[in-house]
């Protein structure tokens, strides 16, 4: 678990260098949308999944084809991808001013209960690269099909710096 006192104090851009991330490319449409648009000092991202190069890295339903930890992967993975969209879009991550809304959707078998620790991929992701500072509180649902069969969808709303 992640807390203040272990997160680097450098800023986001840095801190996801130290971590050893490598962000994918960034994600393209799977439809009629874009991925981000900016609505003065807010940045809306459509749902990001985890795919890399429009491929899906985990297909399934928690509690059925996937276990908890192959959920908390999909979910770092699409917070990953997340992340790549808030840098093509920005140019920097470093322009992020807080995470106003983390919406977590997980597409589970009727009885899975363990929601929250498949929710913490991305969480915790957050937290390390922005730090407690600029986190917000999240939504955690969990529903019978994502697009694709994915097992996870991340929505994020960003406040940016001009």
């Amino acid at each position: 678990m992640v807390s203040a006192a272990t997160a680097p104090a450098a800023g986001a851009e840095q801190r996801l260098r130290d971590l050893g991330y490598v962000l994918p490319p960034p994600p393209t449409p799977f439809g009629a949308y874009v991925e981000g648009v900016r609505i003065g000092k807010l940045l809306f991202l459509s749902g990001m999944l985890p795919v890399i190069d429009r491929k899906p890295q985990y297909v399934g339903r928690l509690g059925a084809e996937l276990s908890v930890d192959d959920g908390y992967k999909a979910a770092e993975l699409a917070t990953l991808s997340a992340l790549s969209a808030i840098k093509e879009h920005l140019g920097s991550l470093d322009k992020v001013t807080a995470v106003a809304k983390l919406g977590v959707y997980i597409a589970t078998q009727g009885d899975f209960r363990d929601h929250p620790k498949v929710a913490d991929g991305a969480s915790e992701l957050l937290f390390k690269v922005f730090g407690a500072e600029l986190l917000s509180g999240r939504v955690v649902l969990g529903v019978a099909s994502l697009p694709l069969g994915l097992p996870v969808e991340i929505e994020l709303v960003l406040e940016v710096a001009d």
